[in-house]
């Protein structure tokens, strides 16, 4: 897919919304999860090379099948059908507001 054609100011703006995105309470914990679940698998001698932990169904998955809800789109998926601890719903919640 080729890169999106912004103007300077667009990039600009877009990389400030992406960065707010990923250092939110919600992404910080999910990042968190993933990581700690990767350490386990390989300390396990599972093979996850090349692959992501996907929250929703609790597996390993290719990046690819890990993207847009497994060919159904991001308008259908919401963080409410996440396994998630709760904690992280907590945080989830007060993300929201």
């Amino acid at each position: 897919m080729p890169k999106q054609k912004l103007s300077k100011k667009a990039s600009i703006a877009k990389k400030k919304r992406d960065l707010t995105k990923a250092k939110s309470p919600y992404r910080k914990a999910a990042k968190a999860d993933s990581q700690k679940k990767r350490r386990a698998a390989v300390k396990a001698g599972r093979s996850v090379g090349g692959k992501d932990y996907d929250h929703k169904t609790s597996t390993f998955k290719s990046v690819k099948a890990n993207r847009g809800n497994d060919g159904q789109g991001t308008k259908k998926e919401g963080k409410r059908k996440y396994k998630i601890k709760k904690w992280k719903k907590a945080r989830l919640k007060w993300d929201l507001q």
